[in-house]
């Protein structure tokens, strides 16, 4: 098989939702689907046998659900990604899924396009929201910020720099926006990330935007700090 291919776990109880994404995914010649599953009890199972590069979970799924999986699969199959399939948009279910470590939140009702523009950006090593749940993560972001639970290491040894770095990766964007926003190099930008993991001691992109979140590092109003123009 070629090395570029994107292997996929595909979780779903309802089979004719499978069955629509498979044929979305089997368009495309570098994802192929490598396992299906009913349940959430054997996506687990599922994902420790074929050991995919992303999984794509139903939200709402018997024995566990999409949420369970996820806190599961982040201990046991860390190199996995995750992305969760959902008909909720609501701030609740998006802050329970990046904080658990979801690489992404995609809509049942997303198009086709949309769907392979969020694997490609999981597998880049970037979190995928679309335009509409960021705005809708504008709320929970001020009620996170009020919670109890914090970081564990301060805000303080990072450089101005690698705090706006930080905010636009929790903000969504993909290495070359934040280099066009910053007006960096894209080399520039992916060793203030590596820099970013070293200093904070976190291991994966999941994780900084946890840290970014429970840190009120991410500005409310969202779409304003976001590149209006269009870019190479």
């Amino acid at each position: 098989m070629n090395p570029t291919v994107t292997r996929i776990l595909l979780a779903d109880d309802h089979a004719l939702m499978r069955a629509g994404v498979r044929s979305v995914l089997e368009q495309h010649e570098w994802l192929n689907v490598v396992a299906e599953a009913t349940n959430g009890r054997e996506a687990l199972r599922l994902m420790g046998e074929h050991r995919p590069d992303v999984a794509l979970i139903d939200i709402a799924m018997p024995e566990l659900t999409g949420l369970e999986v996820l806190e599961q699969a982040a201990s046991a199959f860390p190199e996995i990604k995750i992305v969760l399939l959902s008909m909720h948009d609501t701030k609740d279910f998006i802050t329970k899924a990046l904080c658990a470590g979801a690489r992404g939140y995609l809509l049942k009702d997303s198009t086709s396009d949309e769907l392979e523009l969020a694997l490609r950006t999981v597998m880049r090593g970037d979190i995928y929201l679309s335009a509409h749940m960021t705005t809708q993560m504008a709320g929970a972001l001020a009620q996170m910020a009020t919670m109890a639970t914090v970081a564990t290491v301060p805000i303080n040894p990072l450089t101005p720099r690698q705090i706006e770095v930080l905010c636009c990766i929790a903000r969504g964007l993909s290495t070359k926006e934040i280099a066009y926003q910053l007006q960096l190099s894209a080399k520039t930008v992916e060793t203030h990330r590596a820099q970013l993991m070293s200093r904070l001691k976190l291991r994966d992109i999941a994780s900084l935007v946890r840290y970014a979140i429970r840190n009120n590092l991410v500005p409310l109003d969202l779409d304003a700090t976001r590149p209006t123009q269009s870019h190479p």
